[in-house]
């Protein structure tokens, strides 16, 4: 196995080392560890951190704007939306950013990845808003009804509100889910940090450094971002 790799890496890349070196080189490089995490900052931050960030923006607004229409849309139009969120849920993701990439050839990989974990999320998310929304009290709904208030008004102060209290922990749990999905993102030839990681570790074969690397970066990313979420949801309940 070992001299297969060799033989291809003598093809590929010229800084190769051979198989002696690879046997004699310690289990655990920290100059190399250091030299890689600049190069897996850099991705991480203009690829990685940016298409969590938007996609989950997307995901967040598209996922209420489904769960409302659900809702409020006459029941052949409402079964419509739900047959097409059903459809892209229950489709593998590497699936969709494939099509997408060779469909719309004309956009970037990086727009291609935001727009297809934005939608994707959102059918998750718009199930979460729908419990959400259903679980508002019919009180509620009979009290905005008494008093005359109108439709975007009820959803606007009413039912979103509270709906969104209920929220909070799921749609956090999704968007690091898709945090740490975004190494899918190699199978539209987007170099985000896992993928630069591989590429790092490649010529010498020391994959150990840089994945305890990747493996920390996340960590270091979606623990605090954990903790902010569970922090909001208290907030959420005391205030309620």
């Amino acid at each position: 196995m070992i001299q297969n790799r060799l033989r291809a890496a003598e093809i590929d890349d010229p800084t190769r080392v051979d198989e002696e070196e690879i046997r004699e080189s310690p289990f655990w490089d920290w100059e190399f560890a250091f030299n890689a995490l600049p190069d897996m900052l850099l991705a991480f931050l203009q690829v990685t951190l940016v298409v969590t960030v938007v996609g989950t923006l997307i995901a967040a607004v598209l996922g209420l704007v489904i769960a409302v229409l659900l809702r409020v849309l006459p029941r052949p139009l409402a079964w419509l939306v739900k047959w097409m969120a059903n459809f892209i849920r229950m489709t593998p993701l590497v699936v969709q950013l494939i099509f997408m990439f060779w469909t719309f050839m004309w956009l970037d990989g990086i727009t291609i990845g935001i727009i297809v974990f934005g939608v994707h999320y959102a059918t998750y998310m718009s199930e979460v808003y729908r419990a959400g929304i259903e679980s508002v009290p019919p009180g509620q709904w009979e009290a905005t009804t008494a008093l005359s208030m109108s439709a975007v008004r009820t959803w606007r102060r009413v039912v979103i509100p509270q709906a969104l209290r209920s929220t909070v922990p799921s749609l956090g749990n999704y968007a690091i889910s898709m945090f740490k999905d975004t190494p899918f993102l190699i199978v539209i030839s987007v170099a985000e940090m896992v993928t630069v990681a591989g590429e790092i570790g490649a010529p010498t074969f020391r994959y150990t450094e840089v994945f305890v690397l990747a493996g920390l970066i996340f960590l270091a990313a979606s623990y605090p971002t954990a903790l902010l979420i569970s922090r909001l949801e208290k907030r959420l309940a005391y205030a309620h």
